[in-house]
Formats: structure tokens, sequence, C-alpha cells
């Protein structure tokens, strides 16, 4: 979608606030002061914040997460500014968590239980193809192919297919391959031969926090849902989750938070600004 403009000068985004649950209404607040402090500094653009009161207390008194015309609310908005999430709540349509499986004879010796892997060769080609195009944008243009089709002989094979596949279209990237487990190795004692990592949601999901630990501490670390087509807002929130013991006290640390700001700025198309932000942090 395209901003509102002041004067064809200043850019306005309009960006969802969804502080959510534990120390969320904290760090986003605090991030919300931060990123109108940068847009009146530089003065190229401004934010226009709407907050929006849902989370699990939400979702425990009604059964619902958002309003049922969330989505389409959401839609309206350049980008959305999430805090945290406390309880379960997770919905992908594809990858480890989609979801699909089940339970059978539940309670007896022989109770059974599944979870069933969705991967389609359309989402993991788009998700391919947009790793590969941040890859191609980056100084290295290097990118890592995480996978375990050693063991997982049909998903995890189509994902390296498509991997190889998607390759071809960007000869200027280089590509390497690396089972799970060894990147686990590889991401400690070699974290300078790593780039751009393109991963499953599971996969991603315990590497991110692997990443994060090793930069860090998780609680330091962003992280940016995006949409590649950009029909719809991008999501962005810090890493490190509700972190219920230190919630309502006034410690929590923003700078992931700040960093998640940087993040969005930058899918928001301005480098320059993001830089001087990281450049604080």
């Amino acid at each position: 979608m395209s901003p509102s403009t002041i004067h064809n000068v200043r850019r306005v985004y309009k960006v969802a606030s969804i502080p959510a649950d534990g120390i969320g209404p904290e760090v986003i607040s605090a991030g919300i002061q931060v990123l109108n402090k940068l847009a009146t500094i530089l003065d190229e653009f401004e934010f226009q914040f709407t907050k929006f009161d849902w989370g699990s207390e939400v979702y425990k008194s009604t059964g619902k997460y958002i309003s049922d015309d969330g989505l389409d609310l959401l839609k309206g908005y350049d980008a959305i500014l999430l805090g945290a999430v406390g309880d379960r709540v997770r919905e992908n349509t594809e990858g480890e968590y989609a979801g699909q499986g089940g339970r059978t004879h539940i309670g007896t010796p022989w109770e059974v239980a599944t979870e069933v892997a969705i991967f389609s060769r359309r989402v993991v080609e788009r998700l391919m193809r947009f790793a590969f195009e941040c890859a191609q944008q980056r100084p290295r243009k290097k990118i890592t192919v995480v996978t375990k089709s050693n063991a997982q002989r049909n998903g995890m094979v189509l994902w390296d297919e498509v991997a190889a596949e998607v390759a071809k279209e960007f000869p200027d990237v280089e590509m390497d391959k690396m089972l799970v487990d060894a990147m686990t190795v590889r991401m400690t004692l070699q974290p300078d031969t790593l780039d751009t990592i393109v991963a499953t949601n599971l996969h991603a999901d315990i590497l991110s926090d692997l990443a994060a630990a090793l930069a860090g501490g998780i609680g330091i670390a962003p992280t940016s849902n995006l949409d590649p087509s950009r029909k719809h807002p991008s999501m962005f929130e810090p890493i490190h989750g509700s972190a219920w013991d230190v919630a309502g006290k006034n410690i929590a640390n923003p700078i992931a938070t700040f960093w998640t700001a940087a993040e969005m700025i930058r899918w928001l198309g301005h480098d320059g600004a993001a830089e001087g932000l990281m450049e604080c942090v």
C-alpha cells in the first residue's frame, strides 16, 4: 500500500500497535516514543499509531484473540507493531506448525498422536524466492538453506528441490546447504561463514533463538513477519516474548523493540533512518 504524504515531502505511516501481554505494553510504549522522536529529528516521515487492545485476556473472555473484523481493520495499515503474546496463539497454514494431525485412543496404552508438517511447492517456492532476493540485496550475496532431508524424506526433499530450482534464477547468489543439527555447530563455531539463512518454521524457531543467544541474548533480538507481496501489512515484534516474571515492574529492557522498530523502518524503505537508530542501539 502507498502511504499518504504531506506536501509531497513527509510520508505518514499508519501503524497498528498491539501491545498485548506481559511486558508488551511497556516495551511497545518505549518503542513508540523512540519512533516518534526519530521522526521528529529527521523530519522525513511521521507515524500515526492506533492501539488495539487485543491480547490473551480478550481470548480468555471471548474465545477470540482479535475481533471478527480484526483482519479487515489491519489491512488499512502500513505495518503492525506487536508486543508479546502470552498464551498459546499460533496459526500457520503450512510447515510444522500447521496444526495438522490428531490423537486417537486417548488415555489408553495404545494411544497414538500424529503431527503433520505441510509443504506445498507454491508456498516453498515463494519463501525461497524471497530469501534469495534478500540475500541478493546484501553485500555478501550468500545464502544457507537449512534442511533435514536425510531423515525427513518427503517435505524436506521437496524443500531442497525447490531451493535448487530457485537458485538457478540467482546466479550471483552463493548457496550452500546444511543439515539443521550441523547448523547449530556452524553457527556456534563459524558464524562468520553465514549471512542469509532460510529454514522451516520449526528449524528457524530453534536457530533464531540460538542466533539471539550468540549475539548477546534473546532479550535484545528482533523478529519480522514479512509479506513479500506487500499486499498486506507486515508485522514486527521483539523476540523475547511476554516475560511475565518482570511484567509491570518497569524494568523490561526495550532494546529488542528498538531493534524491531529499525527493521520496520527499513521495510518501509528508510535504510538510512534504520541505520541511524541501530547506531543508537
